[in-house]
């Protein structure tokens, strides 16, 4: 016989052949979709869990009450002390040292308390 002719005789063989045999992609196929599933029920499951957890450490905005601080004087340079406190040794008013030192009266009570 020819060489030809033999390989094509086994070609057809084996492929009669492997139409009796099992497709195992068909199982590793529907092994893959179970897998998926699972993945995607315990993802969810922990989405549930976290979310719950965050509920839980939530705290209502009226229950937290931030401590009061206590406001940091600000910083007055050494010429604006001195004519403040040259304009108060003057007689000019809260007021009127506030209008001509650009301070506000608080701070204006700040330098002229010395600084207490």
């Amino acid at each position: 016989m020819d060489f030809s002719v033999i390989i094509m005789i086994i070609g057809i063989v084996l492929i009669a052949i492997s139409f009796f045999f099992k497709d195992s992609s068909k199982k590793v196929e529907t092994e893959l979709e179970d897998l998926s599933l699972t993945v995607y029920q315990e993802t969810s499951a922990l989405k549930r869990r976290l979310k719950v957890v965050e509920e839980e450490l939530l705290i209502e905005p009226s229950k937290v009450t931030l401590p009061v601080k206590k406001q940091a004087k600000p910083v007055i340079h050494d010429i604006i002390k001195n004519q403040v406190l040259e304009l108060h040794k003057q007689g000019y008013s809260l007021n009127e040292i506030s209008a001509r030192s650009s301070l506000n009266i608080d701070d204006i009570k700040y330098v002229i308390g010395g600084g207490k």
